[in-house]
């Protein structure tokens, strides 16, 4: 890590800090570690950020280069933090969130210390916890784990039996069209990654096979505004766990694909498909060297569409429940349509170079040695509080709500937790965090 950045953010580099213990230890300093460090430090309590790699890896290092974000700039809103550029409906490209994480934590001079790893996590004998890090031991009355969900690259089984010829790379590896070699390239998964990634290949004019699953997508605007401004009116981002009908399973449940990019627009396959993109079913096997596909395509492609007409429907109920002024526009009517069960590919035909598999990823607690993990290894918790006293989780996707995992929902779930934190060390009181506006948090 350069000086420069460490100058740039207000980072520690160098030796580990000189006390051994801090009240609170946030591990992770991505925006929801930096979010937690700006509510500790507005009322002055005491703690050390630990940051692996540094601000920004996630979206630096993790991300292809014509990434965007999918909801407007103006949901990132960051405690002490909004968005104030020039484009408040626009979509930030990849080096510009990388900006934002860097000139925030610039303007509040977190106590963070990046390169640096933790590698353990236990209760301690005498009280509070100890932490195993690459810069030596530390103990700390509180820990928050603001690591997020999203730890190991998942690859399925079947990547295996895969012809060794063929470039195999998950979608976090995908930087842009040229890095992957000539020829077919197969991407298996349509949540926002897949299906943005296989727009990107097929926009570079790569032929571009693409396995449907079952995530749902979304219309990028929809009666005027875009749909991300209806529904946070609508109060779906302030919408807790709890009261999802389906509860704790929508934790499970992939997001809707749609895009940033040019601007903003729908992401529609079938379009894709009628301009030459091959969609296929799910990928089922590979046998006799071809790979099998299910015959679930249309049912897949028709799910999708009914999602994206079902927020169409809540959207028009609620613009006339408000009577609010709003102009009418036709329905999505499908461009395209499956017809029977695609064929599966044959590897000694089909010149398939390379298969990006968007297949999500593991989660990695396997350092925390604390007993507070369900029987599917997600984190026991009610709104980011564990059953262990002093141990919080934030920054995970329906923490508490739709947007706990997004840029604004972050900052109602550090502002909950570090009151409970506050509480629980009993700190003198100080002047009020600065009040946040609800709306703008619950997205």
């Amino acid at each position: 890590m350069s000086s420069e950045l460490s100058n740039q953010t207000g980072a520690q580099t160098g030796a580990p800090p000189k006390r051994a213990h801090h009240s609170v230890i946030v591990v992770g300093g991505g925006q929801a570690g930096l979010a937690v460090s700006y509510c500790l430090k507005q009322r002055g309590i005491d703690h050390l950020v630990f940051e692996k790699h540094r601000i920004g890896h996630e979206w630096r290092e993790r991300r292809w280069d014509s990434f965007c974000l999918v909801t407007p700039n103006w949901q990132c809103r960051l405690p002490g933090f909004p968005y104030d550029g020039p484009d408040p409906h626009g979509f930030m490209l990849k080096d510009a969130i990388v900006g934002y994480l860097e000139a925030y934590a610039r303007s509040f001079d977190p106590p963070l210390l990046e390169g640096v790893a933790v590698t353990s996590l236990r209760r301690a004998p005498g009280g509070g916890f100890d932490l195993g890090t690459s810069a030596g031991d530390h103990h700390a009355d509180e820990v928050v784990i603001a690591t997020g969900g999203y730890h190991t690259p998942s690859f399925p089984r079947l990547s295996e039996r895969l012809p060794e010829s063929i470039v195999q790379i998950h979608s976090s590896a995908y930087r842009n069209s040229g890095a992957l070699p000539g020829g077919e390239v197969l991407v298996v998964g349509t949540g926002q990654s897949g299906c943005q990634i296989a727009e990107d290949l097929h926009l570079a004019g790569r032929r571009v096979h693409l396995c449907v699953g079952s995530a749902p997508r979304t219309a990028r605007r929809y009666r005027g505004r875009d749909v991300v401004d209806w529904l946070e009116d609508m109060g779906y981002y302030r919408l807790a766990v709890e009261d999802h009908p389906l509860h704790d399973r929508v934790r499970a449940k992939a997001n809707h694909y749609v895009t940033g990019r040019d601007g903003g627009r729908d992401i529609d396959l079938r379009q894709r498909a009628r301009e030459g993109m091959r969609l296929h079913g799910r990928l089922t096997g590979v046998r006799n060297g071809r790979l099998e596909f299910g015959d679930d395509l249309k049912t897949n492609l028709d799910q999708a569409d009914a999602v994206a007409e079902s927020i169409k429907n809540s959207i028009d109920k609620f613009i006339t429940d408000r009577g609010i002024e709003a102009p009418t526009e036709p329905r999505y009517q499908p461009v395209w349509e499956p017809e029977g069960i695609t064929p599966g590919l044959d590897l000694a035909t089909d010149p398939l170079a390379a298969v990006v598999w968007s297949t999500g990823y593991r989660t990695d607690y396997s350092w925390i040695a604390l007993p507070i993990f369900d029987g599917r290894g997600y984190p026991t918790h009610r709104r980011g509080v564990t059953p262990v006293d002093g141990l919080y989780f934030i920054g995970l996707p329906w923490l508490h709500t739709w947007g706990s995992g997004r840029f604004s929902g972050v900052a109602a779930d550090a502002t909950y937790l570090v009151e409970r934190i506050e509480r629980r060390l009993g700190s003198a009181l100080l002047p009020p965090l600065p009040v946040l506006n609800e709306l703008a948090l619950g997205s």
